[in-house]
């Protein structure tokens, strides 16, 4: 959900799209151009089937993808004074550090309709646009019913093992205090000593602190770990291939892919209605069909299609399984990353 957030699945009807698109025939030749920069990959290839593409379309826009890599290259973008690319997609994660550091222009909300987009996954000048899970997954050859919460998957005697977490800090720091008892609902602001210290009772049974979503399926397809934490799109790839693993929406966590306009861009209200177009229900709709193992963050995308029973299971954002997960809040990492971060690296390097 990127890998750095969010997540890649390779889906056969995105064969076909190129690393930089240029669309839509159909529209006229002088129609205005916008250029998207995303991570690249199967990830990026959906997002443009899924979402961007007939997002254009509507607004009767040309539309251009690069792919970035994450922080820095957004940064030298906008630094820059003249800008390539007008409009991002990336973890929210990283909106929020981005916003705070004035990379973006405000987003018009008269124009954007953010009905439906709950007020954790936007802010003034970015919004969620794709949502992904961090799940429990467990080897099913070791363990006949797999952990239902955080705090079973820190339970040792119950669930002897070796476990994989991540190396990053965001999103590990949410599930090790829900492993610590802390209520859902009281999760933030984040206690970062309590979560470093819950952290720390578990680290001896952490053989592995994965760096990329590759490497975290391969850990537990490979049974190198007994539990991991790790995004539902990639456990379930390995559970598709037959894999003897099994995961649970029970006690995830929901983060959110999210698109903002860079400062400068010459090219903002189109922006802007392409973004609008992105979150609306209609468009949003398309993401449980289309890109299973996401979900739409427009909460009202749920009303607009007729989905099947297997769909509504395996979408992270179906209103049954996304009333088992807690919402991460983007903007207390844009403000606190630093905080937490170099701890974070040291308790894993001790």
């Amino acid at each position: 959900m990127i890998d750095r957030r969010p997540r890649t699945k390779a889906l056969g009807l995105f064969l076909g799209l190129m690393a930089t698109h240029l669309m839509t025939p159909a529209i006229a030749a002088n129609a205005e151009s916008i250029t998207v920069a995303g991570y690249g990959g199967n990830l990026q290839d959906a997002l443009m089937a899924t979402l961007w593409k007939p997002s254009a379309e509507k607004a009767g826009l040309t539309l251009r993808t690069e792919s970035h890599d994450g922080q820095p290259s957004v940064r030298l973008q906008v630094q820059s004074g003249k800008p390539s690319w007008d409009v991002i997609h990336i973890g929210a994660n990283d909106c929020a550090p981005l916003s705070q550091q004035g990379m973006f222009e405000p987003l018009d909300y008269s124009v954007v309709n953010a009905d439906g987009v709950p007020d954790r996954a936007r802010g003034k000048d970015w919004i969620a646009t794709n949502s992904y899970s961090v799940v429990m997954g467990w080897r099913t050859d070791k363990f006949k019913e797999g952990p239902k919460t955080w705090q079973e998957f820190w339970d040792t005697k119950k669930f002897p093992g070796r476990r994989a977490l991540s190396v990053a800090p965001d999103e590990m720091l949410e599930v090790a205090l829900l492993a610590d008892g802390v209520p859902r609902e009281q999760l933030y602001p984040l206690d970062i000593e309590r979560g470093l210290a819950s952290l720390e009772k578990i680290k001896p049974q952490v053989a592995v602190w994965w760096t990329s979503g590759a490497q975290s399926s391969q850990l537990i397809k490979d049974g190198e770990v007994d539990l991991i934490a790790i995004w539902s799109s990639r456990v379930d790839s390995v559970v598709k291939d037959n894999a003897p693993v099994a995961y649970t929406y029970e006690d995830g966590l929901l983060g959110y892919g999210c698109m903002a306009i860079l400062k400068g861009s010459k090219h903002v209200a189109a922006a802007q209605k392409l973004i609008a177009n992105t979150v609306s229900a209609d468009i949003q709709a398309r993401i449980p069909s289309m890109m299973g193992y996401y979900g739409p963050t427009n909460n009202q995308a749920f009303d607009k299609g007729n989905f099947s029973a297997e769909v509504l299971d395996q979408s992270n954002m179906s209103p049954a399984n996304r009333a088992k997960q807690t919402m991460m809040d983007p903007r207390w990492w844009g403000q606190h990353m630093g905080d937490v971060q170099e701890d974070y690296k040291e308790l894993i390097a001790r």
